[in-house]
């Protein structure tokens, strides 16, 4: 039940999202005087719908997006003639900008507002400090870091030692350790198949105690969770807030660039155990996002762990369609974008050399590329939604 919740929540979310996007294409253009004939979420028939002035608003059947039909978005575009002074590619270039921009501002607004929220009330997380105390001891050696421990599985080295939560380690073969980075470096730095003595504090009394390593994805693998202290969640006021969410879209932007910069290399390994090791592969589509909710609603964190990790979902899809639809490439915002810059920069050449402004661009001569560019996002999300359903992602237990 929890994680159909989740799973609605997401969906609810994802149409909020959708609706904002378009939203911020809708009011600037009735508010420059352009004719926007719908606004619909998703596609296909329509399932329910209502008029209000010249513009219908209603939901279709196939909920995977949404869409604000302006009227004469491109010359191509067949007008009544009582509509042309209105027509979206008669107006000025400052206006159509505006409009083109205001979905993706909207996606990066909306993201902003979650995070100053979530600041100010569920309050922003601080990792604390990790020891060298144990937390919990893994019973068996899996088959990934990031996997749970099946049948068959042989016993973790931690286990087989005899360590128990509680124990602190003071050194790992043979090198004294005071917090988890010198025990994680000491526990690398050894061998798979080595035994190594692990000298522990156990109440108030020391023991060594002999592992034998073993190798996960041919790295050493002992066994343990360290201890967290100090870990807990932090209120604050507007101006912090506004500081933690302007960061947060920062980080959030960067990772993304880098998702984009390593999705080439990860595709192969989308359908592999080893998706989940690189930024690429962790990835996901509206199938993906919407079971990771369910994941995140289901787990036994705490309340706050599950709505900061849900809001944080929900943020991270809005810069998403933000941060792609600045890609210049039509049909994408930042193509039509690209398209009025170039207009702009031809006109003003054109201008310099004592020549007529030479107008509008030929879009016929772009559709190539629009299709081009259609084919390869279509391609991509179906990609992305079979690895979804074959080889779903999990979230760190």
């Amino acid at each position: 039940m929890a994680f159909l919740l989740g799973a609605v929540a997401f969906v609810v979310a994802l149409l909020l999202s959708v609706m904002l996007h378009e939203a911020g294409h809708l009011v600037p253009a009735k508010r420059f005087g352009m004719k926007a004939s719908q606004y619909f979420v998703g596609f296909g028939p329509t399932l329910w719908s209502f008029r209000r002035g010249e513009t219908e608003y209603g939901v279709k059947a196939v909920l995977l997006g949404g869409f604000v039909k302006i009227v004469g978005y491109t010359p191509l575009e067949e007008l009544d003639p009582a509509d042309e002074p209105r027509a979206f590619y008669r107006q000025k270039a400052s206006r159509r900008s505006i409009v083109i921009a205001g979905g993706v501002v909207m996606n990066f607004l909306f993201a902003f507002v979650l995070l100053m929220a979530m600041a100010m009330t569920i309050g922003i997380r601080q990792p604390g400090t990790v020891t060298t105390t144990v937390d919990e001891v893994s019973t068996c050696v899996p088959a990934g870091l990031t996997e749970p421990c099946g049948d068959g599985r042989p016993q973790s080295p931690a286990a087989a030692a005899g360590l128990r939560p509680g124990d602190r380690v003071l050194s790992f073969n043979g090198r004294p350790v005071g917090d988890w980075t010198e025990l994680r470096d000491a526990i690398d730095a050894a061998r798979p198949g080595q035994t190594v003595p692990v000298v522990v504090e156990r109440g108030g009394r020391q023991s060594t105690l002999q592992a034998r390593l073993a190798a996960v994805r041919g790295e050493s693998f002992l066994g343990m969770q360290a201890r967290v202290v100090g870990q807990g969640y932090d209120r604050t006021g507007p101006i912090g807030a506004a500081v933690f969410a302007g960061r947060g879209i920062g980080q959030t932007v960067a990772g993304i660039g880098q998702v984009v910069v390593d999705l080439p290399a990860a595709i192969p390994k989308l359908f592999s155990p080893e998706r989940a090791s690189t930024p690429g592969g962790q990835v996901g589509s509206v199938v993906g996002a919407t079971d990771v909710s369910g994941q995140i609603f289901s787990s036994e964190s705490s309340w706050r762990d599950k709505a900061a990790l849900y809001l944080s979902l929900v943020v991270s899809v809005n810069i998403f369609l933000g941060a792609l639809n600045v890609l210049p490439l039509l049909p994408l915002d930042g193509g039509h974008l690209a398209v009025v810059g170039y207009e702009r920069l031809r006109a003003w050449y054109a201008r310099r050399r004592g020549r007529p402004d030479p107008g509008l661009v030929d879009m016929t001569k772009l559709l190539p590329v629009t299709y081009l560019a259609v084919v390869l996002l279509i391609g991509l999300g179906v990609l992305l939604i079979l690895a979804d359903i074959v080889n779903p992602l999990r979230l760190p237990q």
